[in-house]
């Protein structure tokens, strides 16, 4: 897949992104703490972590569904959180959100027609009603549907059927970037491959540029470019998508990715599977130096007041280094 940079830039940069919410009187979780990362045009770059690592926080507040806590979101170069009238709205039509559940996403009261052109009435894309209706149909072709399917509502759709829906309804106002948050969690495996299978050739076909949200490693694998793989609020390892799988360098990577079945009994059989001890901690008061410490096989006392350091290993294979990597 071809990765450009725009104007010699990626096409997203986030520097040391926070979001903290507010929980009691002086009290914050800090679901997002620190993430730095880059996505460069055309390419797909995937988010992986347990359950209440912060990668959901990360893609809503890059849609400007959060506003961040701190740091900066630069979208072709302009600082999207600081952005206002006729440039938000510009920058709200290009960067558009797959959720993960498509029942709670969509509009039990609206037909699918008027869901899918939401975004067409709100930016004023259609200049009338026929042109809005074939736009409509248009989309709902394009992912697989039928026209007639404009007129029946969400709750009438088995699941996959419904995620298409919500993927047309990003499509409607020719977006460049699309965060996709868990889209196949919820569905049955032989439909989390037809939708990844459609979302790839949309890519293909449309030049759109993907954050993949996912806590399935195996299907981040398929559609990614480069991994980021986040614990606790924090990025710990980012790198291209083959060189992750085959050489993880973080032993928090090292244990997710040891948990990941292989199609082969013999090679299966032999592996062996790095269980983790204890629970992940509390967001609201994370542990001082390394948040893996507490569940780090190697962690030594060092590791409770130095703060890892970003190292680059391989040519763009980044870690926060610490004590136990060499």
């Amino acid at each position: 897949m071809t990765q450009e940079r725009t104007n010699g830039q990626p096409l997203l940069q986030v520097k040391d992104l926070k979001k903290h919410f507010q929980i009691g009187r002086g009290t914050a979780l800090k679901a997002v703490d620190g993430i730095s990362l880059e996505i460069n045009k055309g390419e797909t770059f995937g988010l992986v972590g347990e359950s209440g690592c912060g990668k959901s926080t990360v893609g809503r507040t890059l849609v400007r569904l959060y506003e961040p806590s701190g740091g900066q979101v630069m979208y072709g170069g302009k600082d999207i959180h600081r952005a206002r009238g006729d440039e938000a709205r510009s920058l709200n039509r290009r960067m558009q959100m797959v959720f993960q559940d498509p029942q709670a996403s969509l509009n039990p009261r609206m037909v699918v027609g008027d869901i899918v052109a939401e975004g067409l009435d709100i930016h004023g894309l259609a200049g009338n009603g026929k042109e809005r209706l074939e736009r409509v149909h248009e989309l709902l072709e394009t992912v697989g549907l039928n026209r007639e399917h404009a007129n029946r509502y969400p709750h009438e759709f088995s699941g996959g059927q419904r995620q298409r829906i919500g993927i047309a309804r990003a499509l409607a106002v020719d977006p460049d970037f699309i965060v996709a948050d868990e889209p196949v969690s919820a569905l049955d495996v032989s439909i989390q491959a037809q939708v990844i299978n459609l979302m790839k050739r949309l890519q293909r076909e449309r030049d759109l540029t993907y954050l993949f949200i996912s806590h399935d490693l195996s299907v981040v694998k398929y559609i990614s470019d480069r991994v980021g793989v986040m614990y606790l609020g924090v990025m710990v390892e980012t790198a291209p998508s083959d060189e992750l799988y085959a050489n993880p360098v973080h032993p928090y990577t090292q244990a997710l990715l040891s948990a990941v079945p292989v199609p082969d009994p013999d090679v299966e059989n032999e592996r062996e599977r790095i269980v983790l001890e204890g629970d992940v901690p509390s967001p609201v008061n994370p542990p001082s130096g390394c948040r893996f410490r507490t569940r780090c096989p190697y962690a030594t006392e060092a590791c409770a007041h130095d703060e890892p350091v970003w190292r680059e290993v391989n040519p763009e294979h980044w870690v926060a280094a610490c004590h136990c990597i060499d």
